[in-house]
């Protein structure tokens, strides 16, 4: 699979990474062996980047990578992994003393001295503009505790306040054909400053794997089920902020789109892919055929043409620019 630079990373990963908030919760349950398989079938396909974060399952997901990583030593694997959500969600908490504790936590679940990468995980927006904030994750850094440090974002006006922060390596921000908003700035901005991208979301929480219809039930547990309305965390984070239904007419028009040989999910992530700026996307999986679909998806990368991408363009304007992203 094709490897690019992480940002100020210097690190190389898979185009096709693996988001893993489906092994700690919030997607209905995942038992461990099935987990497990799911590391091993990305692995296997060629991913590299694995992406968790400190509360998944209240450290459920980091656990089970850290006991993958152990008996896959020589795998070489990337893990991101995020902080911040651990605390009320206020900026006086995004402290050195806390940082220090949230990462000590991770190197233990995670059973590595040193993390990759730690991504502040959608914090109040003012932490951005914060400059004791990133002098505490320049001392992480100073200290051994991390190697690279982020920022998990939920609108383009934060990516771009954290972009001009000279010492930071990444952004993770959703982006998919439902939502388009971060071509506009957010990608090249984020070239210019030599910091990676990474796409969360890119399937809009299973929207764009085509599979739902309007009968589909989703587990009390799972959040496509109890935040569509934004009550538990940002409306984004599931199924983009799109309304359901609507969602479900533009998956119609974006499978005419589809070439033979792609899934419609492997179809989205490879445009994904082929979008400028873009480093890596992570698809999240619940068993291990689905992780080995998605990462089957960067066959398509780069050889889905024009016609496709201006079909993108004209659903994102029919269905969802004024109507669900007026302030974008």
């Amino acid at each position: 699979m094709e490897q690019r630079v992480l940002g100020r990373t210097g690190r190389k990963v898979s185009v096709i990474g693996l988001g893993t908030w489906q092994l700690g919760a919030g997607w209905g349950d995942v038992e461990r062996e099935d987990a497990l398989k799911v590391l091993d079938a990305a692995a296997e396909s060629g991913v590299t980047f694995f992406d968790t974060a400190d509360v998944y399952g209240d450290g459920r997901s980091e656990q089970i990578i850290g006991e993958w990583l152990a008996a896959h030593p020589e795998a070489g694997i990337t893990v991101a992994t995020k902080m911040g959500r651990r605390a009320p969600q206020v900026p006086e908490n995004y402290t050195l003393a806390n940082f220090r504790q949230w990462t000590d936590r991770s190197r233990r679940n995670l059973g590595r001295d040193t993390l990759d990468l730690v991504q502040l995980h959608c914090p109040p927006t003012p932490v951005y503009s914060a400059d004791e904030v990133f002098d505490g994750l320049d001392q992480l850094v100073e200290d051994g505790a991390i190697r690279n440090y982020g920022v998990s974002v939920e609108t383009a006006e934060e990516a771009l306040t954290a972009i001009a922060r000279p010492n930071l390596a990444s952004v993770q921000i959703i982006f998919n054909p439902f939502r388009l908003k971060p071509l506009e700035e957010v990608f090249p901005a984020a070239h210019e400053a030599g910091a990676g991208i990474i796409v969360r979301v890119p399937l809009a929480s299973g929207l764009l794997s085509g599979k739902f219809s309007r009968s589909t039930q989703f587990a009390e547990n799972d959040h496509r089920n109890y935040n569509r309305d934004g009550s538990a965390f940002d409306v984004g984070e599931t199924f983009s902020g799109v309304d359901y239904e609507k969602g479900l007419d533009a998956v119609a028009e974006f499978q005419k789109l589809v070439p033979e040989g792609l899934t419609t999910a492997q179809a989205a992530l490879a445009w994904i892919v082929s979008q400028s700026g873009v480093t890596t996307v992570i698809p999240g999986a619940r068993n291990a055929d689905q992780a080995k679909a998605n990462a089957a998806a960067a066959k398509g990368v780069g050889h889905l043409g024009s016609e496709f991408d201006d079909g993108v363009r004209r659903i994102y304007d029919e269905f969802f620019r004024e109507a669900v992203h007026p302030r974008w």
